[in-house]
């Protein structure tokens, strides 16, 4: 249910401001109503600004929130109270966004709500995964441990995806100027080369050349309206729940990529389950909270079923084996912790050790794309050099040229 911040004139002529949660902006307006307060504003969502382009509201940076989870932990650890630690926080200017949903968490806060209630009321700003252990912080009284490993955890995911992204970038501009160069020369340079060429002097790989572009040419408004309409299908279908299903399976099994994904999944799995372990949160709660932090729907359902095995009395591993999903290596791990009741520690090296094997695994992976795309590259701008060139050699033999 959307949650609205209103402004308000009570009975006695006084300003008021809150948030309620209705379904719609008419049901808040009768809420008002009922309240004997006359609005003068009512808004979904906190107050952060919206983005020009698409009106949602503005995301903030994962480096953001870290800096915002250290410092509140530092505040709070240094006996600071929670609600003057979030007034200074969100006086700072580093993230204009952050602040303003700050200062609406904080009047939450005042109000009587919990931080995580608060932080719920602004997912572009806190991921759920982030509020769930927010409030597993408050119920237990760890709340500054749990901040601090927050900002640990997001401070790696963000280390990680930076890693990824900057290692494709050569890769991503290899592909787009090599299919730039291909295209136009099957458009541009082909089509004129034909028209000097007799067809007795084709070959085979000739006629493959002169067929695409021939297509490219007669049809390319049809390739491009079955493009679109094939990527808004696709795109379709992958916002449906059958969708959503399908497309985690395939990060899961894909080649290349999907034990790469699935690691990075496992490890974050692993890294919060013993975070929270460690804290004193029961497993049953605690795997409840670690298996949303997958990110794949697939894989929670297996630790889901993993949970339920173990409410039965059954160890964690044996099923998490079954699943298929796990490396062996893993669940050998995870056994042995169990047996020696040191899972949260395992648990957490675990999370080191696949990490720091996934990053190499990732340099690994870039560097042989670079040189596999360098050579399907080359391939085919061999292939239409000796389209056009064998046959000008056999005009030239031949005295036809």
């Amino acid at each position: 249910m959307p949650t609205f911040r209103y402004k308000a004139i009570a009975s006695d002529g006084q300003a008021v401001t809150g948030a309620l949660q209705a379904d719609n902006q008419s049901a808040a307006l009768r809420l008002l109503d009922e309240q004997s307060l006359f609005p003068v504003s009512v808004e979904e969502g906190g107050g952060a600004a919206a983005s020009v382009i698409s009106g949602r509201k503005k995301k903030v940076k994962l480096r953001h929130q870290t800096s915002f989870y250290t410092q509140l932990a530092d505040l709070l650890r240094a006996g600071v109270p929670l609600l003057r630690s979030l007034e200074v926080l969100g006086r700072q200017n580093t993230s204009p966004v952050l602040s303003a949903v700050l200062r609406d968490v904080r009047e939450d806060v005042a109000s009587g709500e919990t931080l995580g209630d608060a932080m719920a009321k602004h997912p572009n700003a806190f991921a759920d995964l982030h509020v769930t252990m927010v409030r597993a912080g408050e119920s237990g009284g760890f709340l500054e441990d749990v901040l601090t490993r927050i900002a640990l955890f997001a401070e790696r995911q963000d280390e990680l995806r930076n890693k990824l992204i900057g290692s494709m970038i050569y890769p991503f501009v290899l592909m787009t100027a090599g299919t730039t160069i291909v295209m136009f020369l099957m458009i541009f340079v082909v089509p004129e080369l034909r028209k000097h060429l007799r067809e007795e002097a084709f070959n085979t790989l000739s006629y493959i050349v002169f067929g695409v572009t021939d297509v490219l040419l007669g049809y390319y408004h049809v390739i491009l309206i079955a493009m679109a309409v094939i990527a808004v299908a696709i795109y379709a279908y992958l916002k449906t729940e059958q969708g959503k299903i399908t497309w985690d399976r395939v990060k899961l099994k894909g080649p290349m990529l999907g034990k790469i994904i699935t690691m990075v999944a496992i490890c974050r799995f692993c890294r919060i389950l013993g975070t929270l372990l460690a804290n004193g949160v029961p497993i049953l709660q605690a795997l409840e909270i670690a298996k949303d932090s997958t990110g794949n729907r697939i894989l929670s359902e297996r630790i889901g079923e993993a949970a339920t095995s173990v409410q039965k009395g059954e160890s964690l591993s044996t099923p998490l084996g079954t699943s298929g999903l796990f490396p062996e290596d893993v669940i050998d791990m995870m056994a042995v912790a169990e047996e020696s009741n040191n899972l949260d520690n395992v648990l957490v090296q675990i999370a080191d050790t696949n990490e720091t094997r996934t990053a190499r695994t990732i340099d690994v992976a870039v560097r042989l794309l670079e040189p596999i795309l360098l050579l399907v590259m080359a391939v085919l701008v061999l292939c239409i050099a000796l389209a056009l060139l064998l046959p000008i050699l056999t005009m030239s033999q031949g005295g036809g040229m």
